[in-house]
């Protein structure tokens, strides 16, 4: 059969589906085609696509947010091509989605790049706000909006303004954006080009924006500073409030600038005058000084010589007598005391200073009121297992050892006798100044005592000279003896009293019993100890001596006999 010169309807069709490329498979589908609008009806523009139907997609589709569509019979649009026919035979074009497909092409080519995207904030969802790029909608977290936090964002919303993009899947339709890494980056720059402008050693004025506990950040036109409390003033600075307020213009000189870091460092003592230069010569060692106690610590107590110029009172300079206190029941803030400059190191800005050196040595004091073998009264402070420590005029403390508290008595019966809080009378046997002790002795004061300092041999006395002694007093440990009528007092202990067991009771002796005694020794206030132990031994060997080469034949008793006849 022959074909007719003229197409016929199927022919026609058949032409058009090989100009679609077979729409029944889609080919149109899920892809972004130009249009031309060819009415507008309602709230919706005709558009032609070239497929058999024309489509419909509402005006409000082509207007920004706050904008109207603009759009008339004949512009040439871009859509996204949904279905090709749906149930009513028209095409389903979408201008939102090929908004956003356009979008995401770009954006997946300016977010490999690394450049910065344009949007809009548009609205508030949980954990951040939505952001407009074009037709692709972004998610800004909380945390990225601005470098601080931000109370009320209304006023960063519907404004078209530069976001960084931090990451984005375009399988799930994710997109993350930040505001915070463009201000950044941006006052990175500034930071950069002012850094640029400035040097160290630069005089500069600025505002003070800031004050926290360790100084202030002084605004310097775009780029902070901090001006660190020791470097505001010389003198001690508590807190910066102090010396600044917030919004003060204040004067200041650039330290240091740190490149890496772009940290600058200020100060404001710096413009002044250095108090410490010369300092050596303005408070030499020995130059006794008033100052102010402006801070104490564990260690000691800071005095404030001039503004800007302060020394340390050591605890151990504080006092010549407390010890072992804390310097704040010393001295108290504020307060104008006394000090003596003990040492200058003008490198490392250090002056020692000494309280106690400014006031009088009280051991000094007592020297020279209570020389030794004067008489003093205290309290007794403190009883310990080798003495008693006694409360002297001076606020001073002077010992009295345990074998200079009673004669005929061990040490440890003698501190029995005492308590603390009792009023007792001693003699003064030595003071050192130096070391800082007062020995005492109350056994000295005693009836017949030897004067305390007398020079050795002051009593007349030898060691191994016998002499007769006057029992004075009857005691349990011995007897308390003296030389004539009125000479040195000594005592016998009571393993003195004789040879033999027996001999050694004191009961067999009498108050007022005169004996024969050898002098043994004397102890360390020069009085003297005797023995008539020793002298029998003596005797027993010098008649052995005398009598033993005779030949008489006389035994040992007879000789001994002989010899000790009269001398009991």
């Amino acid at each position: 059969m022959a074909t007719s010169a003229n197409p016929t309807r199927d022919d026609f069709a058949k032409m058009l589906d090989d100009m679609l490329g077979n729409e029944a498979d889609g080919g149109f589908e899920g892809r972004v085609v130009k249009g031309t609008v060819t009415a507008i009806e309602n709230d919706k523009a005709v558009i032609d696509v070239g497929l058999k139907s024309e489509g419909r997609v509402r005006l409000a589709e082509f207007a920004r947010q706050g904008e109207e569509h603009g759009l008339k019979v004949g512009d040439e649009v871009e859509v996204y091509v949904d279905r090709v026919e749906n149930a009513d035979g028209e095409a389903m074009l979408s201008r939102d989605r090929a908004r956003r497909e356009a979008a995401w092409d770009r954006l997946e080519n300016e977010f490999g790049e690394g450049k910065r995207v344009e949007g809009q904030i548009f609205g508030r969802v949980k954990g951040g706000f939505t952001v407009d790029l074009d037709g692709a909608v972004a998610f800004l977290p909380g945390s990225q909006v601005d470098i601080r936090p931000v109370r009320d964002i209304a006023p960063l919303m519907g404004i078209p303004q530069p976001f960084q993009i931090l990451k984005m899947d375009r399988r799930r339709g994710n997109i993350v954006v930040s505001r915070r890494a463009v201000l950044e980056e941006t006052r990175a720059e500034q930071r950069s080009e002012l850094i640029g402008n400035l040097e160290e050693g630069q005089v500069i004025d600025g505002v003070v924006k800031n004050i926290t506990d360790y100084g202030a950040f002084v605004d310097l036109g775009g780029i902070d500073g901090l001006l660190h409390v020791t470097d505001m003033s010389y003198k001690r600075v508590n807190h910066p409030n102090e010396v600044v307020n917030i919004g003060d213009t204040v004067t200041v000189q650039i330290v240091r600038i740190n490149s890496d870091t772009q940290r600058i460092s200020l100060g404001m003592k710096q413009l002044e005058s250095d108090p410490w230069d010369g300092v050596g010569v303005k408070y030499p060692v020995g130059a006794k000084l008033t100052g102010t106690v402006t801070n104490i610590t564990e260690y000691g107590a800071f005095v404030e010589l001039e503004a800007g110029i302060e020394g340390l009172v050591h605890v151990s300079e504080m006092s010549w007598t407390k010890k072992n206190v804390h310097p704040g029941k010393i001295v108290s803030t504020s307060q104008e005391v006394e000090v003596m400059v003990l040492e200058v190191d003008a490198d490392k800005r250090r002056i020692s200073l000494g309280l106690k050196q400014a006031q009088s040595n009280p051991w000094d004091d007592f020297a020279e009121k209570h020389p030794v073998g004067s008489t003093v009264t205290g309290e007794v402070k403190n009883a310990t297992e080798f003495g008693l420590f006694i409360g002297l005029p001076g606020d001073v403390d002077g010992m009295v050892h345990m074998s200079d508290i009673a004669w005929g008595i061990s040490g440890e019966d003698a501190l029995a006798l005492h308590r603390k809080g009792e009023e007792v009378e001693a003699v003064v046997l030595d003071v050192d100044v130096d070391k800082e002790r007062i020995s005492l002795g109350m056994k000295q004061l005693e009836k017949g005592a030897p004067a305390v300092g007398a020079a050795p041999g002051g009593t007349g006395l030898r060691r191994g000279e016998v002499v007769t002694v006057t029992v004075l007093e009857v005691r349990d440990g011995g007897l308390e003896v003296q030389v004539g009528d009125d000479g040195a007092t000594g005592f016998i202990k009571r393993s003195d009293l004789g040879r033999d067991r027996d001999e050694q009771r004191p009961d067999r002796f009498q108050t007022g019993q005169k004996v024969d005694a050898m002098v043994t020794g004397f102890d360390r206030t020069k009085k003297p100890n005797f023995s008539i132990k020793a002298r029998q031994i003596a005797e027993e060997k010098q008649a052995v001596e005398q009598y033993g080469s005779s030949d008489s034949g006389a035994s040992l008793g007879d000789i001994l006999g002989e010899a000790l006849k009269g001398k009991n």
